[in-house]
């Protein structure tokens, strides 16, 4: 599926400015959006919005359907009627430009408790009614996952809540072992039930501002899940277990030019015949949420779905393993079949195959270019511009690389140089230099991490794939976007313009709309399923 000419911004919502230690979804994220309206942008690209686990990372998380309580806006939660005002009046001193995962968590989690209690207590009609529809039309995950949650928190002190530590009875899902956890943990469901009716609500009032003018969403679907996940638990005969529920083989990349002893990242495998045996009813259910939760989704890693490196679980690295025959074509024949045209990004790097290639070709997903790949030892890189393909999608970096101010600094003379004469520049303004050269490119999309922008160095880093804590939180500040923003959008509409990605016609603003979080699914023939 092609894509129409256009430009947008990487930037996951943690990362924006405000006092609750997280960026959220209230002001920040509002006028983040007003300024990729002004700046002329029509895409705004994030990482997975699920809950997070152990490391922070939003490619670990607990579930491949849920929204991160962490994002939710306590502010628009006083203005909405599910918080006193005073509730926010007095915020702990949380540091502006990162954020420390520990403390927002107490407090979030403290904040939410209060929330839910303030409805049970508060709420109205129409609150009631609409929450209600929620837990509803989103059963088919929801109730899994709030018992995953509320079970794990009982468990917390057994190792960290791993859900195969459990006792045998609800690790393996008995009947009358979930009834009865089901009763005894009642309340606490209901509250992880309540915080998941919250975050939709304020999600896809965010989304609706966006696509009202003209801003789509740019998802993000790793296709593998996290180990200690509600879809892991809920769902284990999809997935490569030994008979005391751990991963018999797990996921990951071999050796590269990157790391000697590749990435080792730990998800379980799918047992693929077992997903194709139910025409992938668990994906496509994944899918289509992803889809309401976003216009485009990228999906990360896409060539394990053509083949994909097997880690026998004792493994401390990657070195040993096998590749391993993916579902192929016939797994996005059956989504197509369901679905229709799929609005995928195909996160192609690293080591591509032509049968890889034929794959995301013979759907016309769109590929991946980073300029930071360009410029080493190969002078006729498939990431230097002129190789191309309009179909594709080209970034300076993406979250897992360095800055590309950071890069550039830590680039070799003759990287340096390279990049120097293909952009006929001295190098003093190299990050817009390599903003303006994807721009300027035939790829139909362009997407900048916000980072570059500021022309921040790797002190702004969001992550590094393969090591572990200290990643993902990066924020900007008020203050950094208040000096920059106005010269920063008159840049990039110059560039736009200049360029031909330039909105057709300027949408005038509208108010936010109202989405009621039932939204999430209104097609029960294919989430119910």
């Amino acid at each position: 599926m092609s894509f129409e000419r256009s430009a947008g911004v990487l930037l996951h919502p943690t990362s924006l400015p405000g006092r609750y230690g997280i960026g959220d979804l209230g002001a920040g994220a509002y006028h983040f959006i007003d300024f990729l309206t002004s700046a002329k942008q029509r895409l705004w690209q994030i990482l997975p919005l699920g809950p997070t686990g152990y490391g922070d990372s939003p490619y670990q998380c607990f579930s491949a359907f849920a929204g991160n309580p962490l994002l939710i806006s306590p502010d628009r939660l006083v203005a909405d009627g599910y918080l006193p005002a005073e509730a926010v009046e007095i915020v702990p001193d949380f540091p502006v430009g990162k954020v420390d995962f520990g403390p927002v968590i107490e407090y979030k989690r403290a904040l939410m408790r209060l929330s839910h209690e303030y409805f049970l207590a508060n709420g109205d009609e129409l609150q009631r009614e609409a929450y209600d529809r929620f837990c509803q039309n989103t059963a088919y995950w929801l109730d899994d996952f709030a018992l995953f949650m509320a079970l794990k928190e009982y468990h917390k002190e057994q190792d960290g809540g791993v859900w195969n530590t459990w006792p045998k009875a609800i690790a393996k899902r008995q009947v009358r072992a979930m009834k009865q956890w089901t009763k005894q943990l009642a309340d606490e469901i209901e509250l992880h039930k309540f915080q998941q009716f919250l975050f939709f609500k304020q999600w896809l009032e965010l989304k609706a501002y966006a696509n009202g003018r003209g801003i789509r969403i740019i998802g993000d679907i790793p296709i593998f899940v996290a180990y200690d996940s509600a879809d892991v638990w809920a769902h284990p005969e999809l997935f490569y277990l030994d008979k005391n529920g751990a991963p018999s083989v797990v996921a990951g990349v071999p050796p590269d030019y990157f790391s000697e002893t590749g990435q080792r990242w730990g998800n379980p495998l799918y047992r693929w015949d077992v997903v194709a045996a139910d025409n992938y009813a668990w994906w496509v259910q994944r899918i289509h949420m992803n889809l309401v939760q976003a216009d485009i989704v990228r999906i990360d890693h896409f060539r394990g779905f053509e083949a994909y490196w097997e880690i026998p679980a004792t493994e401390p690295t990657a070195v040993i393993g096998r590749w391993v025959k993916g579902p192929d074509a016939d797994f996005f024949d059956a989504i197509r079949a369901r679905l229709g045209d799929l609005p995928i990004i195909a996160e192609d790097l690293g080591v591509i195959t032509p049968e890889v290639v034929a794959l995301r070709d013979r759907y016309g997903f769109p590929g991946m270019k980073i300029l930071q790949f360009a410029f080493g030892g190969e002078r006729n890189s498939t990431f230097l511009p002129y190789t191309y393909d309009k179909n594709s999608v080209v970034y300076t970096g993406t979250h897992d690389n360095e800055t590309t101010l950071g890069w550039y600094l830590n680039a070799t003379e003759d990287e340096r140089d390279h990049v120097r004469r293909y952009t006929i520049s001295s190098g003093r303004d190299i990050v817009w230099d390599l903003i303006r050269l994807a721009y300027a490119s035939v790829a139909d999309l362009a997407i900048i991490p916000m980072q570059d922008f500021f022309v921040l160095d790797n002190e702004a880093r969001m992550n590094y794939p393969g090591r572990e804590g200290g990643w993902w939180g990066w924020r900007y500040t008020r203050e950094m976007f208040s000096a920059r923003a106005a010269g920063i959008a008159m840049g990039l509409a110059e560039l736009a313009r200049l360029y031909g990605r330039m909105p057709e016609e300027a949408l005038a603003p509208s108010a936010p709309e109202a989405v009621e979080p039932e939204t999430v699914e209104r097609e029960a023939t294919v989430a119910g399923e």
